[in-house]
């Protein structure tokens, strides 16, 4: 059985970087993770001030300021005992925790802080001088000490703050000195990410990176009003549950703590009241399995092959599944030829299996619970879809008729590529014909050889057993049927791996 990878996070706070300067500027870092995942904007709520403050607090806490009670960068009168940030919370819990960052406030009691009450190990450089040259010299000492931390130590959770460019802002404006600075953070970033790359058992880890801004700035610099650039951020999130190129939306600061508890596969207890909720990242499409998973065609391909199999006198059992459950035709044939040792032309065998297996089709075949909703669903939210299976082209067609064919743009069946499930091909077939990346699809699978085709492909993958149980895993999310992914979908929560 392989073991799980071990989840980590990294969370990179950028403060005051306007979204409209990062997307003008090359930032490499930024975009690679933005690539691998998405960049979405959004805005600071009506009853949050556009400060570093409150908006940090919202973002650690995942709870919003009438509970943490941060209103202005004088922390003083806060409620961070009860609503404390996720380090705190985590380490609480067992977990090891990890801050870094020069603003006094998130790190020692100046000005009612701090921010961070009670994280696992910390790093904090304050500035020599509250300055530009200060805050460069403050950020890239906090740099060079987290990806020591990150390199030597193994911390499940970790923020570091990077605060040069929003003091830039204060002083010289948004004009070129604050773009440079905003350079210099990713390249900043791209240091902490390779120490990540960089560790001995990164092959064993499965790392979620999230990096944020707290609120833009005024031309002129400054922040605290309500303008669309002071209230404009934004937030860029990759890992092994965020599909590339993810279509995301309504996110909120209050979401980051909710996703890093998400991220470590551990739920947040509903007496913690966040506000937040995991990021909704939308399949960019969504790879359907048909027999067993939108038709209940799974059983009638068992008895097929349990019929056939009798008549070579062999008795399927539960050693056979896996050779039988989710495979085509060909290679359930070449099974029944090998275990039965019968000398009848394997050609046969596959026409028999042919004949038997459309003509209950065509006779019995229903839909399974919730498949009319699912695809209706997917219509209505115009998620592109495919039909990826391992039946024949004529069985296809006869179901498709209970389906509609309306319902896929694409389809691909045994017939249409040169290996089946569980060979990857198949859904990289699906993938490449909707001209998405497999990373940024859902496939919804019922048995063994469909997920591991799923999964080699680099899908997502949604699991509704059916006559094999399926465990969950990173990637991987086993559900109680199609409508559970009907809700969660409906929901903006499409499945992102075990939970």
């Amino acid at each position: 059985m392989p073991v799980a990878a071990r989840r980590r996070v990294l969370v990179v706070g950028i403060d005051g970087v306007r979204l409209d300067t990062l997307r003008r500027l090359d930032t490499p870092h930024l975009d690679a993770l933005a690539a691998a995942g998405f960049l979405a904007p959004l805005v600071v709520e009506p009853g949050t001030p556009t400060m570093s403050g409150p908006c940090w607090a919202t973002i650690v806490t995942g709870v919003t300021v009438d509970k943490h009670a941060v209103w202005s960068n004088d922390f003083s009168g806060n409620r961070l005992a009860v609503f404390p940030d996720f380090t705190t919370r985590l380490r609480e819990a067992g977990r090891r925790t990890y801050v870094a960052a020069a603003w006094e406030p998130l790190m020692t009691v100046a000005n009612g802080g701090p921010l961070f009450r009670g994280p696992g190990r910390v790093s904090y450089v304050a500035p020599a001088s509250d300055d530009c040259e200060g805050w460069e010299e403050a950020d890239e000492l906090v740099t060079a000490e987290a990806v020591r931390v990150l390199a030597e130590d193994d911390p499940e959770a970790s923020f570091v703050y990077l605060g040069a460019v929003d003091e830039t802002a204060h002083i010289l404006g948004c004009g070129e000195e604050y773009e440079r600075a905003v350079v210099r953070a990713d390249e900043r970033l791209g240091r902490l990410l390779a120490a990540v790359r960089d560790r001995a058992a990164h092959a064993e880890e499965a790392w979620t990176f999230i990096v944020v801004t707290d609120h833009g700035h005024r031309d002129e610099g400054g922040h605290g009003g309500r303008s669309e650039r002071e209230r404009t951020a934004w937030i860029v999130c990759a890992g092994p549950d965020v599909p590339a190129g993810a279509r995301v939306g309504g996110l909120r600061h209050q979401d980051v703590a909710a996703q890093v508890f998400a991220s470590l596969d551990c739920p947040a207890d509903s007496h913690w009241t966040l506000d937040g909720r995991p990021f909704a990242a939308e399949p960019q499409a969504v790879l359907l399995d048909m027999d067993g998973t939108l038709v209940d065609t799974e059983a009638l391909w068992w008895r097929t092959a349990r019929e056939v199999a009798e008549g070579l006198g062999h008795r399927l059992t539960d050693a056979d599944t896996s050779e039988v459950v989710g495979r085509c035709v060909k290679d359930t044939a070449v099974h029944l030829w090998r275990v039965s040792g019968t000398e009848r032309p394997l050609d046969a065998l596959v026409a028999e299996l042919d004949t038997r297996f459309l003509a209950a089709v065509e006779g019995e075949t229903l839909l399974l619970p919730g498949a009319r909703e699912l695809l209706g669903a997917l219509g209505d939210m115009g998620i592109p879809t495919a039909l990826v299976t391992a039946s024949p082209r004529p069985v296809v067609e006869s179901v498709l008729k209970l389906l509609g064919a309306e319902s896929f743009q694409v389809t691909v069946t045994a017939d249409d590529t040169d290996r089946t499930k569980p060979h990857p091909e198949p859904y990289l077939a699906a993938a490449r014909s909707l001209g998405v990346d497999p990373a940024g699809c859902l496939a919804v699978e019922d048995s063994p050889a469909g997920i591991a085709a799923a999964e080699a492909a680099g899908c997502l993958v949604a699991v509704v057993p059916s006559l094999v149980p399926v465990e969950g895993a990173p990637g991987r999310r086993v559900l109680t049927g199609l409508q559970e992914l009907v809700e969660l979908l409906e929901a903006g929560r499409a499945p992102r791996g075990s939970e």
